[in-house]
């Protein structure tokens, strides 16, 4: 088959790597069409992707929006697409309705984490909502990375079939297996010997919440006790505020962007995740793939990965003494961690990204046999 891939922006496209180079395994055409921001992985490109640079944006009035989508609808005509594979709302909107007349082009759009959920701002519900109900009925598979999505999909949605895939796929062995001088590795990050590490990692933004860790931090008022923040973004300026505000520049570290997040999390003693949304997140899945106990937001997504008082805890995300409470209570005690470490070790298995493609590989084979048929 010729597959065309569709996401927003080039970001997100590093997440299907894996994916892509399977379908060329396979034997199928793949290629690409994004916001080009940051580089495609050149080894698709050496494999012979061709990427199409269109101008979406995440913001969904934007006036290139309009423009990217006559493009797109373009492209996929002229170039004859057996099946578009699209992700991120914007982007899967413009395809779904570029191809609602393509009757000999399917449509396979991933949701990963819908916009409108429970607890979510009654402005996404009456954003997304009913653009999603609509574009549904254009659509062949709808594929969701968590239970209360799937269940939402099935229920709510005319697409000709709902499937649930456990995310996009994590390497565990790259993290379970990685080797580490964790003594040397905690002085480079600035953590004395002695002391607690405390991880989060995510775009410092507003969604990720992690002005709830900080001020858990300063609540719990023990020197022993790091918090390693990975991430860039927005927030950044008003996190530093708020950490010398509370006087924590000595114990709240924000490292910026990382390459070495397998070996931070192999030296860190429990990883800590109170966003307000998500799909079902990688981060956290690396974090469990490397053994940490886990204390995180009770929210769609998360709850389809730790189970409480398991492989850590589930907490409401504004909840400051919740977070303090749990975080104590697992750096008090190293049985509770070697305990959740097992369960989340063994649990992330299924998360694995050897079967995710084995998913996504019958998802595409059944659509290939309906085209044959």
């Amino acid at each position: 088959m010729k597959i065309l891939y569709v996401t927003t922006i080039s970001n997100t496209m590093g997440f299907f790597t894996d994916h892509i180079n399977m379908l060329l395994d396979q034997g199928h055409t793949v290629d690409m069409a994004c916001n080009m921001v940051k580089p495609i992985n050149s080894e698709l490109i050496r494999r012979g992707c061709k990427v199409y640079n269109l101008e979406f944006q995440r913001s969904p009035l934007r006036k290139e929006n309009y423009s990217a989508y006559r493009k797109l609808k373009k492209l996929i005509h002229d170039e004859k697409y057996d099946l578009v594979h699209t992700h991120t709302p914007i982007a899967s909107f413009c395809a779904r309705l570029a191809c609602r007349n393509m009757d000999n082009v399917k449509m396979i759009y991933t949701a990963h984490g819908f916009h409108f959920f429970k607890g979510a701002p009654l402005k996404n519900w009456l954003l997304y909502y009913p653009s999603e109900r609509w574009m549904a009925k254009y659509t062949n598979v709808i594929i969701t990375i968590n239970k209360e999505d799937y269940e939402r999909a099935n229920s709510s949605f005319k697409a000709k079939s709902v499937k649930y895939v456990p995310g996009v796929g994590i390497e565990t062995k790259r993290f379970s297996e990685v080797n580490v001088d964790k003594t040397i590795k905690r002085r480079d990050l600035g953590v004395p010997d002695g002391a607690y590490i405390m991880l989060s990692l995510g775009e410092l933004n507003r969604n990720k919440n992690h002005e709830t860790v900080i001020k858990a931090v300063a609540k719990l008022n023990n020197p022993n006790y790091y918090y390693l923040i990975c991430g860039q973004g927005p927030y950044e300026n008003q996190l530093k505020e708020l950490i010398e505000e509370l006087g924590l520049k000595e114990q709240v570290k924000l490292l910026g962007y990382r390459n070495d997040i397998a070996e931070i999390c192999k030296v860190s003693d429990v990883f800590i995740f109170p966003s307000f949304r998500e799909g079902l997140s990688v981060a956290l899945m690396e974090a469990m793939a490397s053994g940490l106990s886990v204390i995180c937001s009770d929210i769609r997504g998360n709850r389809d990965l730790i189970i409480n008082d398991k492989g850590g805890y589930l907490v409401n995300p504004n909840d400051v003494d919740g977070f303090a409470m749990y975080i104590d209570k697992i750096l008090k005690s190293p049985m509770l961690r070697d305990e959740f470490s097992f369960f989340n070790q063994n649990r992330i298995k299924k998360f694995d990204k050897n079967n995710v493609l084995k998913n996504i590989s019958n998802i595409y084979k059944n659509s290939h046999e309906e085209e044959i048929n």
